[in-house]
């Protein structure tokens, strides 16, 4: 593993463990950087020994997703380049540990009340101003804003005050405590105060990250540039990152095999294999579980505001099919949106809900229903389809005839943050791979105070609740996760089919490459090689 970010010398010649704040609320790590790393039955291209990095030459990804400028501050499937332009003030390592970044150091207070951060003094922004505590202070305020549709906005509005030190010392006070505050500072990208309209419109995109964003051509792509003035010398190695939007799965294929792209995250599973089969590519997997495929289900529609009903096409879907015929076996089969590598993950969570049709059906016949006909939303991309259409044929196997409506990508997702989806739908989710606490009180699927199931509890609220307040580690965080687990698998609003890493297909030629816990890339280190 490379070191990815330098710090104060002081910082980075220790390693310190906070200590436990509001009994265990914030329970930190401060040493050297780390990095998510992909795994695969090969070793990932990142970690491949190979000649020293040099300057120059032009990465070409293909994405399957056009940018959309209005989610810029929410996480989507278009926010692949966000930390391309953007920094954070904290990134996650695998254990989940927060490591240095804008930030180069923090202390929170005993109570969990406050945390001093300590910011890097030699950051500019891509128009040559200066990075002070002042574009910490609006990054918060500005995800406090419902206009920008943030999933993460309950953790900001926990920050009450600020107290600036000077231009890089900022006291950020909260209103109580909360243990997901650095799932935030890597969520929150520091964008330009003076321009973030400007950015929300696509027009201009100003940050402190590697590369600037020098074009965007709707339904084409992005093109970026190195920044000269990065705060990292020496990185970027890439003089430019192109971003194409391929959206038919064998075209993408095609610009892979051909060379025409050397990086994709959005192959379908079904053509991994033959990505396996040609040479110079190479398929990674970062297994942290930064997403699922879930079935959401609206609780307003009759019949669906009946729990058995929902509990029925919990049981009626075979996930062990969805993983390998449609994720090319990456991945994990599972009930609960938790990732092995997350503290609420179990066993028996997983396997809550196994393949029973038989089950279903007697389910469905004792809420009264022998045949229904219900429509299903799902994204109009291939993986997405497909997951669509096992939901579909294994729902119809128990006398449930679902209606496919294929929409594009940021039309689903506005429905999603609206409210507005039908009686089923099928997309992807995140956040299950951070603080378990996150999930619940800043996923539009999950959120106990308004998802976009409109299902409401005011047991899931109070578990939710404390949950995220009270302490991250011990007996208490862990009864706290499990009545949260209980609650998503006993209501069924919300049914998790299979978590997935992202999976990378990569030249052999191109190093390292990562990924943020929130799943945008990172290429400070990246670099191709001959």
């Amino acid at each position: 593993m490379t070191e990815l970010y330098s710090s104060t010398p002081t910082a980075l010649s220790r390693r310190t463990t906070l200590r436990a704040a509001g009994g265990g609320t914030l329970l930190l790590g401060l040493g050297l950087a780390g990095c998510r790393s992909a795994v695969s039955e090969a070793e990932a291209p990142a970690g491949k020994a190979g000649a020293e990095p040099k300057r120059g030459g032009t990465l070409t990804v293909a994405v399957n997703a056009d940018f959309t400028p209005s989610l810029l501050f929410a996480q989507s499937a278009q926010s692949l380049q966000q930390r391309l332009v953007y920094n954070t003030l904290t990134r996650y390592d695998d254990r989940l540990e927060p490591q240095p970044e804008l930030a180069t150091s923090w202390q929170p207070a005993a109570d969990g009340k406050a945390i001093t951060l300590k910011l890097r003094t030699d950051v500019a922004y891509h128009d040559g101003r200066p990075f002070t505590a002042d574009d910490v202070i609006f990054a918060v305020k500005n995800l406090q804003n419902p206009l920008r549709a943030a999933q993460l906005r309950s953790t900001a509005a926990a920050v009450t005050g600020f107290e600036k030190r000077g231009d890089h010392e900022l006291v950020l006070k909260l209103a109580h405590p909360v243990n997901n505050l650095f799932d935030l500072f890597e969520f929150m990208i520091i964008a330009d105060r003076h321009s973030v309209e400007d950015a929300v419109k696509g027009k201009k995109l100003n940050g402190t990250g590697p590369f600037r964003l020098t074009k965007w051509s709707p339904g084409a792509g992005l093109g970026f540039t190195r920044n000269d003035g990065y705060w990292r010398p020496g990185r970027p190695y890439l003089d430019a990152v192109e971003f194409r939007v391929v959206p038919q799965a064998d075209a993408l294929l095609s610009s892979l095999r051909t060379g025409q792209s050397q990086l994709s995250f959005g192959v379908p599973g079904k053509n991994l294999g033959v990505v396996k089969a040609t040479p110079g590519l190479t398929v990674s997997e970062y297994a942290t579980g930064g997403g699922a495929y879930y079935l959401g289900v609206n609780t307003t529609v009759a019949p669906l505001d009946d729990k058995t009903v929902r509990q029925a096409l919990a049981r009626a879907v075979d996930r062990e099919r969805i993983l390998e015929q449609v994720l090319g076996g990456y991945g994990l089969a599972s009930a609960t949106p938790w990732p092995r590598s997350s503290p609420a993950f179990t066993e028996a969570g997983r396997t809550h809900y196994t393949y029973d049709p038989g089950k279903a059906r007697e389910l469905l016949k004792s809420a009264g229903h022998t045949r229904l006909d219900l429509p299903l939303l799902h994204v109009n991309l291939p993986g997405e389809t497909a997951v669509a259409e096992a939901v579909q044929y294994d729902l119809k196997q128990i006398g449930v005839r679902v209606t496919l409506q294929p929409t594009d990508p940021a039309t689903a997702q506005k429905h999603l943050i609206a409210q507005t989806m039908p009686g089923l739908w099928t997309m992807g989710h995140g956040f299950a791979q951070v603080q378990p606490a996150t999930l619940a009180v800043s996923a539009y699927p999950f959120n106990e105070a308004k998802n976009t199931s409109k299902f409401r509890s005011a047991a899931y609220t109070k578990a939710v609740r404390e949950a995220w307040t009270g302490p991250a580690t011990g007996a208490r965080a862990n009864t706290l996760r499990q009545r949260i687990t209980d609650t998503l698998l006993d209501e069924a609003f919300i049914i998790d089919l299979v978590i997935r890493g992202s999976v990378q297909v990569s030249s052999e030629k191109l190093r390292g490459v990562t990924l943020n816990k929130f799943s945008s890339l990172v290429l400070d280190d990246a670099h191709l090689v001959n």
